[in-house]
């Protein structure tokens, strides 16, 4: 899947951000096995979340780079995808009234338990905490976050 996506500067960057409905969900080597997993369930209908991938191609580009810099574009793709997930959601990453809280999973083409990092409700600090509590009324639900 060699797609290229515009940069800031106009000059087209390789494609390294899916979301769930363009990513191709037969594609573990690129999407790894978790993130082909959400897009195929997405495209098929299933209740997902809204989200996007970061391929392995970005990774594998970072980690090759001696001075581990991300690949040109990246950044920029990131930043698209998570306007388009406030978008979707009506919330706001950081955000302290309607506040955006993201997953972030680490995954492979091939399954490793227990191997790969997980981090939850990134965007959760004490001014979205209070948002959070507000919009579901549930201080504890808040606080288990």
């Amino acid at each position: 899947m060699e797609l290229e996506a515009p940069t800031a500067k106009g000059v087209p960057a390789k494609k390294y951000v899916f979301s769930f409905h363009e990513g191709d969900g037969k594609n573990k080597h690129l999407l790894g096995g978790k993130g082909a997993n959400l897009c195929e369930m997405t495209q098929i209908g299933l209740n997902v979340p809204p989200g996007f991938v970061v391929s392995t191609e970005a990774c594998l580009s970072y980690l090759a780079e001696p001075s581990r810099a991300l690949p040109n574009g990246v950044m920029e793709q990131v930043r698209e995808n998570m306007r388009a997930l406030e978008s979707a959601t009506g919330k706001k990453f950081g955000h302290a009234d309607k506040p955006l809280l993201v997953s972030v999973r680490s995954g492979s083409a091939m399954s490793m338990p227990g191997m790969m990092d997980t981090i939850l409700n990134l965007g959760l600090n004490s001014q979205t905490l209070k948002g959070l509590i507000a919009q579901t009324g549930n201080e504890r639900f808040g606080y288990d976050a």
